[in-house]
């Protein structure tokens, strides 16, 4: 071959590497569909996490995007619209923001709860050979089969929020689990102190998230040592909000309408359990428990309805899988000093796991002055008044 015939030959090369590093545009959410319910006794095992003492708190490192810009590109699949408005109203733009900060193209769509369509935007965003896959799991068969494709296409997938068992993700960025559990547990132990005896319903979360089981066992491991009575307990399919406030109602009558207090594993079926309380007198007497710090939680600590929520700081989640898919894209060791254990896969995932915030009526304003909640979502009407006596001011 002579010299030009190899000149012509290397260029071509070069051009075609330039357009496999291509991503895609975002998409518009719109709202999921509901889901149907089943026992709680269906929770697979779950994935226990291990770290050192200074785990306790968020690392450093995970606080603020990366520094250096990393280039190429991610795409990340968000689950639902449906089960928390978090993931559209914070997870998104901290998403959006820690990458561009980052230098990473960012694709970012929600499957909006379906299994076909969670799967359909993996395959389409693993056509488009994107460096790094971001996923929230919404089905872990689903999730599986999506990592497995990832990994042989070559792209390594890092599970955000929820870790997928039996999955094949490189890493792994979320809020401890069980520590969460652990806060709203004794959130709702505190609360019926002057109750012995205290009766108790549980309404977790969906059987298939493992987040879920690390709440359950997060919470049991503080309520089962408090002289409290499981009336009973029942797991919510995929987060149902609605589902959540039919079996509620089903359990309270089928208590003959007593109650003490409720261990309700996030806001949004928080919110349909204060529904049904009102309905029967009872909101504002019964401590209701939560988790996302969403404007309708903060909304009802500040008006008496509920009792606790955990705050997880969604840029600081988004900026732990920034700094991972950095490290992924460059080729460097993120420096993670954390697992989580996978018993369905036998592995141990390396992971960053930040620290929750128990948000009381002592502190509900943290949410809203460090900027995740705006003012103006939480204090209106008569919300105003409570705000201010909270020390919430408007920026």
């Amino acid at each position: 071959m002579n010299k030009t015939a190899i000149r012509l030959v290397a260029v071509a090369a070069v051009a075609g590497l330039g357009i496999a590093g291509c991503s895609s545009k975002k998409s518009t959410a719109t709202p999921a569909a509901s889901s149907t319910p089943a026992a709680a006794s269906s929770a697979p095992a779950a994935a226990t996490t291990s770290a050192p003492a200074a785990a306790s708190s968020a690392p450093a490192a995970a606080s603020s995007a990366p520094a250096a810009a990393a280039g190429g590109s991610v795409g990340v699949i968000l689950p639902d619209t449906q089960s928390s408005t978090r993931w559209e109203t914070a997870d998104r733009p901290a998403l959006t923001k820690a990458f561009a900060d980052a230098g990473i193209k960012a694709d970012i769509q929600n499957a909006l709860g379906d299994k076909a369509k969670f799967q359909s935007i993996a395959q389409g965003m693993i056509q488009e050979k994107v460096n790094v896959l971001i996923i929230t799991d919404i089905d872990p068969s689903t999730s599986i089969q999506v990592e497995q494709e990832a990994g042989a296409a070559g792209i390594k997938v890092i599970d955000y929020d929820r870790l997928v068992l039996g999955g094949s993700a490189a890493y792994y960025a979320s809020y401890d689990g069980v520590q969460v559990g652990v806060e709203q547990g004794q959130c709702l132990a505190d609360a019926l102190k002057s109750k012995p005896n205290a009766q108790v319903i549980f309404i977790d979360g969906s059987p298939t998230d493992n987040n879920a089981t690390l709440f359950g066992q997060g919470a049991h491991s503080i309520l089962d040592k408090a002289p409290i009575k499981k009336v009973s307990e029942q797991a919510i399919p995929g987060w149902d909000n609605a589902q959540a406030g039919k079996t509620f109602t089903q359990l309270l009558t089928a208590n003959n309408n007593k109650v003490d207090g409720v261990y309700v594993m996030n806001d949004g079926m928080a919110q349909s359990v204060i529904t049904v309380l009102k309905a029967q007198g009872l909101a504002g007497k019964i401590p209701v428990t939560g988790q996302d710090a969403t404007k309708e939680g903060l909304t009802s600590i500040l008006e008496g309805d509920q009792t606790c929520t955990i705050y997880k700081d969604a840029a600081q989640e988004a900026n732990a899988a920034a700094k991972l898919a950095v490290a992924i894209i460059k080729g460097t060791d993120p420096g993670t000093t954390q697992t989580s254990h996978d018993p369905k896969g036998n592995r141990d995932v390396p992971s960053i796991l930040l620290k929750p915030e128990l948000i009381t009526k002592a502190n509900v304003g943290d949410p809203i002055k460090s900027g995740a909640v705006p003012y103006a979502d939480v204090c209106t009407g008569a919300v105003v008044a409570l705000c201010t006596a909270a020390g919430i001011t408007a920026p």
